[in-house]
């Protein structure tokens, strides 16, 4: 598998180059604040500060009229999030596509999630985004300047690939949905305060100056760019004495999709009989259930399979919290994810042009039929059982797969 040689080999490229480093100048916490930083406010919070999550939670909840709010969370997953593109097309070719009040992203997903924000007559540029010959060329490998860099690639067509599509127009589409009440969020992880951060990109776009738009196209960047295959993303702000550089790295470091904020999770909601959850669907960009594989004996196997089955097991952990926290609040669940029956590789990092066109191809035929999505099942209830993989293999055949 390309894929998991590739992690593993990233694995061991980081220990031999730990002397490359990204130039910032150090700060302490007393150097950030107890409060966001100036300007920034209004557009995010710390998925851990429980008062800012409420304060969020009925800003929605007053804007909606107090009905229940539907939402559409988008995993992470690298080159795996062709899936959920081909999903979400989809399932608006079978013309059962809903508009939810709030989309959220992570790593990939935050790629994603604009155009899932703002629906079907976007479609055609989501599937270009994730199918063009341009996506062949995100991983680009660097030269000697390697053991003196923060990454083992650059992420200049990364980069080409926002500024490409997150345009002015977009921009404007999304502050006009932003006022109509729906939200569109995006995770990343602040590596200094080691926290989600939650980015309101809706009051962002409604800024609606250049600089906004910088800040827009940052945070995908920021959010999508991978600890070790990607840089981290800088992000500039005043402090509460003075200016400093923030370090913002892939969301899915810290969660692998984003429903409520992790304060909440635990959480019975205010008014939820009127206002809590209502439908809520997870695009998960990858596989969820272990599977067999033999690990050969050296370390690059070792390394490799330890970071799938480690990312496996926090999606599980995070698919059922969540899927609890809306079945508490009166919801309704449900998630897809890609097939564990479904061949290739799955690792997130085999951008190829054919295996991303395969993996949209198989997630637009089991959205456009229905069978992408499951509901897990309360393992609490009579007869219950823990999460399995989605969809299961005879909806799979159903498909066409």
């Amino acid at each position: 598998m390309p894929g998991l040689r590739v992690l593993a080999a990233l694995a061991l490229t980081l220990c031999l180059s730990a002397c490359g480093t990204l130039p910032r100048e150090a700060f302490t916490a007393a150097d950030l604040g107890s409060v966001a930083p100036s300007g920034l406010a209004d557009v995010r919070f710390s998925a851990v500060d429980p008062q800012a999550s409420l304060k969020f939670a009925q800003g929605v909840h007053d804007r909606l009229a107090g009905r229940k709010v539907n939402v559409l969370a988008i995993s992470g997953g690298g080159s795996n999030g062709a899936y959920g593109a081909g999903v979400l097309v989809g399932w608006s070719d079978a013309g059962t596509r809903p508009d939810f009040d709030i989309v959220t992203g992570v790593s990939t997903g935050a790629l994603t999630a604009p155009f899932a924000f703002l629906g079907k007559d976007w479609d055609r540029r989501l599937t270009q985004a994730y199918t063009s010959d341009a996506v062949d060329r995100i991983l680009q490998k660097r030269g000697l300047d390697l053991f003196f860099a923060p990454s083992v690639f650059r992420n200049h067509a990364l980069r080409q690939l926002v500024d490409k599509y997150v345009d002015p127009p977009m921009l404007y589409a999304v502050a006009v949905e932003n006022a109509k009440g729906r939200r569109l969020l995006i995770a990343t992880t602040n590596l200094d305060t080691e926290q989600t951060v939650i980015w309101d990109m809706g009051a962002i776009a409604a800024r609606g100056d250049d600089a906004a738009l910088k800040l827009f196209r940052e945070v995908l960047v920021a959010s999508a760019s991978i600890p070790g295959v990607f840089p981290p993303s800088l992000i500039e702000v005043r402090g509460a004495n003075r200016k400093l550089s923030e370090m913002h790295v892939d969301g899915s470091v810290t969660t692998p999709f984003f429903i409520a904020p992790e304060a909440l999770l635990l959480s019975i909601m205010p008014d939820r009989d009127k206002a809590g959850p209502g439908e809520v669907r997870v695009i998960v960009n990858g596989q969820i259930d272990g599977g067999f594989g033999f690990t050969k004996g050296d370390a690059l196997s070792i390394l490799g399979r330890s970071w799938i089955a480690m990312n496996k097991a926090q999606m599980r952990a995070n698919l059922t919290a969540n899927a609890a926290f809306t079945r508490r609040n009166g919801g309704a669940f449900q998630y897809t994810a890609i097939p564990d029956d479904a061949q290739g590789d799955f690792s997130g990092l085999d951008f190829s042009a054919g295996s991303l066109r395969s993996l949209f191809a198989l997630g637009y035929k089991l959205g456009k039929t229905g069978t992408a999505w499951v509901a897990p099942v309360d393992p609490a209830a009579p007869g219950g059982k823990t999460l399995t993989a989605s969809p299961p293999p005879a909806a799979l055949a159903r498909a066409g797969g």
